[in-house]
């Protein structure tokens, strides 16, 4: 499994923080050169460094994974992951190793972070982890808490969602909004199947669904749906270009001990496909039993996102059931001020929070770099509400 690793910039007793890119089958670059990572790309292909890097406040690992991402690779065709099962159960042997070759960051604090289809990832991993610990398996990891930006982790509520948000934001009609809505039924009933059933009756539900998403796009044409202030170019609606032909140059792929042989390609169809049974798993399942340990979550998501918008993961995070859920739904929103400016929203109680982050889209740390910082860096301390008044 290939990472990068960096050390913080400030000191080495800094938390280590672990960072999943989504996709799925996204590589971690992507993060690393374009969002949180110490270094960004120049059209001239040289780097330049990242003033906000996360590298400012934590030790940061950046993993390709599942297997089949990025520059992790694997002869076996039985090593391509098709479920949270398998993907997290490889986290846990990485982090293992990982700690076995620096023993030195063994006793720092340690949070997982990601985004997008990391909404699947990263609780995955925090109980994995979380079991591991309780069973004393291997090394003990430092778990703190696990972050989730902009993600997919409860997908019936989220595709619920996407109507409302879409017509709050003007992106659809009140007609347009009244046809998409009678989508809604179908995709609930499929997403219970597949909670109920698993296998193939997941794919179908993604299908189903997936018409709700698509129908919205049809309707509001060329927009970026992770950006809805911007229009949509290439694939991936923006020019990610640079990583692939930085990484690509046989330079780099010596320097950083990579097969030449070894294409480096944003992200996998391979891995993609092979988690289609996977995407409309609820996440949120096993998160009540790691806040009931103790172990903080912070939600956040920036506000002009479609694709994994503000108001699906809101909805999600309110209807989780634990012991704080009373509480959580009747805090108090308050302000998130960054250099005395507003910059976000937040609700909070006890080890659960919520960030709604103003002027970004689906990546917060490329939209609004200065505030995802001073967001890690508040929630890790402790004083994400001391931030806020």
């Amino acid at each position: 499994m290939f990472y990068f690793f960096f050390e913080s910039r400030n000191n080495k007793d800094d938390p280590v923080v672990i960072w999943l890119t989504g996709g799925p089958g996204c590589g971690s670059e992507l993060a690393l050169f374009y969002e949180n990572g110490p270094f960004h790309i120049a059209n001239n292909l040289s780097l330049t460094w990242n003033d906000y890097g996360w590298d400012q406040a934590s030790n940061i690992l950046f993993v390709d994974q599942p297997t089949g991402t990025g520059f992790s690779y694997s002869s076996e065709e039985s090593d391509i992951r098709h479920d949270e099962t398998g993907i997290s159960n490889d986290l846990y042997d990485f982090l293992q190793e990982f700690f076995k070759a620096h023993p030195e960051f063994v006793k720092n604090d340690f949070y997982i972070t990601g985004e997008s289809y990391a909404g699947h990832y990263v609780p995955a991993l925090a109980s994995r982890v979380n079991q591991g610990n309780k069973q004393n398996q291997g090394i003990h990891i430092n778990l703190k808490g696990f972050a989730i930006g902009n993600g997919l982790t409860n997908p019936a509520i989220q595709y619920q969602a996407y109507p409302d948000f879409a017509l709050d934001n003007g992106i659809i009609t009140n007609a347009e909004y009244d046809n998409i809505s009678k989508l809604i039924p179908g995709c609930e009933q499929a997403a219970k199947t597949c909670e109920n059933q698993g296998g193939q009756s997941c794919a179908t539900a993604l299908y189903i669904c997936q018409n709700i998403f698509s129908l919205i796009l049809d309707y509001a044409g060329n927009i970026n749906y992770y950006d809805i202030r911007k229009k949509c170019v290439g694939e991936l609606c923006y020019d990610f270009g640079n990583v692939e032909e930085f990484l690509n140059q046989k330079k780099v792929k010596s320097a950083l001990g990579v097969r030449d042989d070894l294409q480096y390609v944003l992200c996998s169809t391979t891995v993609h496909a092979a988690m289609l049974q996977d995407w409309m798993r609820n996440m949120e399942v096993g998160i009540p039993s790691l806040l009931e340990d103790g172990i903080k979550l912070l939600v956040y998501a920036g506000e002009e996102d479609l694709i994994c918008n503000w108001l699906g993961n809101s909805r999600w995070a309110h209807a989780m059931e634990w012991s704080g859920q009373k509480a959580f739904g009747t805090s108090s929103t308050v302000k998130f001020v960054v250099d005395g400016v507003e910059a976000g929203s937040l609700n909070s109680y006890g080890p659960l929070s919520f960030l709604k982050v103003h002027g970004a889209g689906h990546m917060v740390p490329m939209d609004q770099p200065k505030v995802a910082l001073q967001m890690l860096k508040s929630w890790m301390g402790g004083k994400l509400n001391a931030s806020f008044y």
